[in-house]
């Protein structure tokens, strides 16, 4: 019996569907890659107001930028982050390549951003010692399930999930 998720989820393409649907039983949006249109965009915006919606788009440059198009419409979306490493296949990199594994612990370990907090300062961010260090920003990345990105988007993530620097220490300990 396949695990229910009530949200609908938003993917690029049609084999994002397809494996999504062989481990979920779940709805899903399909942007078709970057070519994502207004009325694409209205529709992910309703469906959140009325079942609620999960970005999972590849862990790429163009995933990113889809992902920030419908944050912009929708800024507490739910999110969930499949690892650039899960997702690679013998020619391309995303969801339909990623491993089974990979795809059902994102989907259980789905995170929503608030735009406007701040939980951890950058001078505390700056005390972590993560910017030279990428090994340790990969693993809070990690930890965390904030998906993939440069020292500045895992400190604005961080905020905006609402994790402070003991959070972060706390996790760290426990390695």
């Amino acid at each position: 019996m396949k695990k229910k998720i009530k949200e609908v989820i938003v993917v690029e393409g049609k084999t994002d569907t397809a494996i999504i649907q062989k481990l979920f039983d779940a709805d899903t949006i399909e942007t078709h890659g970057l070519a994502l249109t207004e009325e694409t965009l209205d529709f992910i915006e309703e469906m959140n107001k009325t079942k609620g919606v999960i970005l999972l788009t590849d862990p790429d440059y163009p995933g990113m930028k889809i992902r920030n198009m419908i944050m912009k419409r929708i800024p507490h979306v739910k999110q969930a982050f499949v690892d650039k490493k899960d997702a690679i296949g013998k020619k391309k990199l995303g969801i339909a390549e990623a491993r089974e594994e990979a795809i059902i612990q994102a989907l259980e370990n789905v995170v929503s951003f608030s735009q406007n907090t701040q939980s951890i300062s950058w001078e505390e961010f700056i005390s972590l010692d993560i910017i030279g260090d990428k090994q340790k920003r990969l693993m809070i990345y990690d930890l965390f399930h904030l998906g993939y990105g440069n020292a500045k988007t895992l400190f604005k993530r961080l905020n905006m999930a609402g994790i402070t620097k003991e959070d972060i220490l706390e996790q760290l300990k426990n390695i």
